[in-house]
């Protein structure tokens, strides 16, 4: 069995077997591509049935030595999961990573945005800012309050469409991991600056075919990118001097911490972010000190 076929077979059973996202899917296969890199390189003449573990614990040793412990944790997890592929296919017996541990890592809790820190972000977008004839300041205003306003993942937001939109009612459909649906309250601020951006400056864009029912475009017509709502907030927080490192997906822990401080409960919170198990959500909400402190003096029985 040669590598690339094995790759193109797994990234099958990623999409079809377990309903993976393409963004999944990429990083599952990079973690195998590494790996097949480092056997080029070295010129290691062994297929995937034949690889010892011998030879993938030199291959993490080597890798460890350019990469952080939760970097080398990931490539662990995903090697160990293309081989477990490999076994479920009685392909192999034994997975070769069966008895390589990952190294441990320290909960790591990304940065947030105070209210404060948000507001300036979004007011220092120039609403007059034209590219190409198209007034992209009220697109990018719309696109940050729905990331913070909605909580959403930066590909839920790249893929919304305008028929994911059920204003009357206070929710818009979003699609997330694994294409699995939800719906999110949204509340009428961030449906005035969506309507502005889709009523007075969508309308002027020339839309390209198939992406008519997008909601967020760019100058061409096509989907926005990831990367380029990436470029925006980054380009806003350097506007405006913040020395945090932040990425859309900060604005998701945003929007989740802040609800928390406001006494939202986690199960609430969890249906929102669409999150599977209430442990994600644990860990991933930011419980600071002072916020316990007060939730523990407001109801504890005996305080």
């Amino acid at each position: 069995m040669k590598w690339q076929n094995a790759l193109k077979d797994y990234r099958l059973y990623l999409k079809i077997e377990r309903g993976l996202s393409k963004n999944s899917i990429e990083n599952y296969s990079l973690d195998v591509n590494k790996l097949i890199a480092y056997l080029e390189v070295n010129n290691i003449n062994v297929s995937p049935i034949s690889i010892s573990t011998e030879i993938i614990q030199q291959f993490i040793y080597e890798t460890a030595k350019v990469v952080n412990t939760r970097s080398q944790s990931r490539l662990i997890s995903g090697l160990r999961s293309f081989f477990n592929y490999l076994v479920f296919e009685d392909y192999i017996t034994i997975n070769p990573l069966e008895l390589i541990e990952s190294p441990k890592i320290g909960r790591k809790l990304p940065d947030t945005l105070s209210i404060n820190e948000i507001d300036s972000l979004i007011n220092a977008i120039d609403l007059s800012q034209i590219y190409n004839g198209i007034y992209i300041g009220q697109r990018n205003k719309a696109i940050l309050e729905t990331l913070y306003g909605c909580g959403l993942r930066v590909s839920e937001l790249t893929n919304l469409k305008i028929s994911d939109l059920f204003f009357d009612e206070g929710f818009i459909k979003v699609t997330g991991k694994g294409d699995k649906q939800r719906f999110v309250p949204i509340v009428a601020d961030t449906q005035k600056y969506i309507n502005i951006y889709k009523n007075e400056v969508r309308t002027h864009i020339k839309v390209k075919a198939g992406f008519e029912d997008t909601l967020f475009l760019n100058h061409t017509g096509k989907q926005l990118t990831r990367a380029m709502v990436f470029t925006i907030i980054k380009q806003l927080a350097e506007k405006i001097g913040l020395k945090k490192s932040i990425s859309p997906h900060t604005f998701r822990h945003s929007f989740a911490t802040h609800l928390l401080e406001n006494n939202a409960d986690l199960r609430s919170i969890q249906l929102m972010l669409g999150h599977e198990s209430i442990t994600t959500t644990e860990i991933y909400v930011h419980l600071d000190k002072s916020h316990l402190t007060k939730v523990v003096e407001k109801y504890h029985p005996r305080k």
